[in-house]
């Protein structure tokens, strides 16, 4: 596609980043921890974007838990989560599947206004926090993966759900990853959950 072509970007490289997480994922057993699938397959989608895109001069940043790839020119990034909705159908709405922190809340706002030059970030050459940060979303969907290459600009309360641009992926089918993939997985951001503390007396 043209588009992505315009980022540096190709189906193969989404291909083959989520069709190796989805085989990483297929060794999970029951003996594993209850959340190791989701957290897997996210953690491994980015690894292998990471992998496929170093050798092309992008930079990595994982600040707050946001594993990101930073084009060569500064341009942009970016990030692959889970997300649920109409992944890929551009006539239904999708938003982030897990809920977000106060750092990727900054990062989609910044994505929503003009990238202005800063001072700050001495390795990256600007505040990386002004770098438009693309999402590779992704959804286990009856036993398939879909996914869709989409820039956020806004979040209503802790979930990313308004896109300035969305471009759906024609993916090979890459079979069942495993159950569940999209459940716990992509971690806070470092802002912390909120968290209700009761003390019962004695």
């Amino acid at each position: 596609m043209a588009r992505l072509a315009q980022l540096d970007f190709s189906i193969d490289l989404f291909h083959g980043a989520l069709d190796l997480a989805a085989a990483d994922v297929r060794n999970c057993t029951d003996f594993d921890a209850p959340a190791m699938r989701g957290f897997m397959f996210w953690s491994r989608t980015n690894r292998y974007l990471a992998e496929a895109l170093d050798p092309e001069g992008w930079g990595r940043t994982s600040r707050d838990s946001i594993l990101r790839m930073i084009h060569p020119s500064m341009s942009h990034a970016i990030t692959a989560i889970s997300a649920e909705g109409g992944v890929g159908n551009l006539k239904r709405r999708v938003r982030s599947k897990n809920p977000k922190g106060s750092a990727m809340a900054r990062l989609v706002e910044k994505n929503g206004q003009l990238a202005l030059l800063t001072h700050d970030e001495v390795l990256y050459g600007r505040e990386l926090d002004q770098i438009p940060t693309w999402c590779l979303l992704y959804k286990r969907d009856k036993g398939t993966i879909v996914a869709e290459l989409s820039l956020p600009v806004k979040m209503h309360g802790k979930f990313i759900d308004e896109w300035r641009e969305r471009i759906p992926l024609l993916l090979p089918d890459m079979g069942d990853p495993g159950a569940n993939i999209a459940l716990l997985d992509d971690p806070g951001d470092g802002s912390g959950p909120d968290v209700m503390v009761e003390l019962l007396g004695g």
